[in-house]
């Protein structure tokens, strides 16, 4: 009787420790699986806030963009009103002008091919827009002109306000680009459907403001 209830006492501490330790290895994965949960959710957000941060700073170089367009729009006018003016440098303008209007992109999907198309239509429009300025300087009637004088005033700072946009635009995808190619992100990334954004190229003298004087000398 007494064999008996000590090999019964055996079987139960055993059935206890083999409890015990099935316990400890479900509370060891459910612990494993909360910290999987809690970095997937905390990579999640985190990615979401630096994309919508990118969204919302293309929001912002289409503003700078838009107003450089809404300036510009009664500038034909006012050059057109100077009877000798260069009308082949004034066609390139308008031309370029109505190039750079018709491309528009969706801030949700700005593939590299497209930023590219944008921005080459952005650039040419900059450079014959900058070529006229440089261009006026040499007709006093239309210096003489009130609307140029303030538009002229303008112009260096509508373009610098593109170049700070552009560059902050692309300090925030370099931000998110660069987080979701570490480990363990890249994972979630691509679980999540987080991708690359593309970039500006850099153009030369584009940190500096446009030296009209320079571009004059150089015609």
């Amino acid at each position: 009787m007494v064999y008996a209830l000590t090999i019964g006492g055996h079987i139960n501490q055993n059935k206890l420790k083999t409890m015990k330790k099935g316990t400890i290895i479900l509370a060891v994965i459910g612990l494993f699986v909360l910290l999987i949960g809690f970095n997937g959710c905390s990579s999640y957000n985190s990615m979401v806030t630096m994309d919508e941060g990118v969204t919302a700073q293309w929001q912002q170089v289409e503003v700078a963009y838009q107003a450089r367009m809404d300036k510009t729009k009664n500038l034909f006018e006012i050059v057109q009103s100077v009877a000798d003016f260069e009308k082949t440098t004034l066609a390139e303008v308008m031309e370029a002008r109505s190039k750079a209007t018709s491309i528009q992109i969706n801030a949700d999907n700005i593939t590299p091919e497209k930023l590219a198309e944008f921005e080459k239509a952005q650039n040419a429009f900059g450079s014959s827009l900058g070529r006229l300025m440089a261009v006026a300087e040499n007709y006093p009637a239309l210096q003489s002109v009130q609307a140029f004088r303030d538009f002229q005033a303008q112009y260096e700072g509508m373009e610098n306000r593109i170049s700070t946009e552009r560059m902050r635009f692309n300090e925030a995808a370099q931000n998110l680009n660069t987080t979701i190619r570490k480990f363990p992100k890249n994972i979630w990334a691509g679980m999540f459907g987080f991708e690359k954004r593309a970039y500006f190229e850099s153009q030369a003298g584009a940190e500096t403001a446009p030296d009209i004087k320079s571009m004059r000398d150089k015609k």
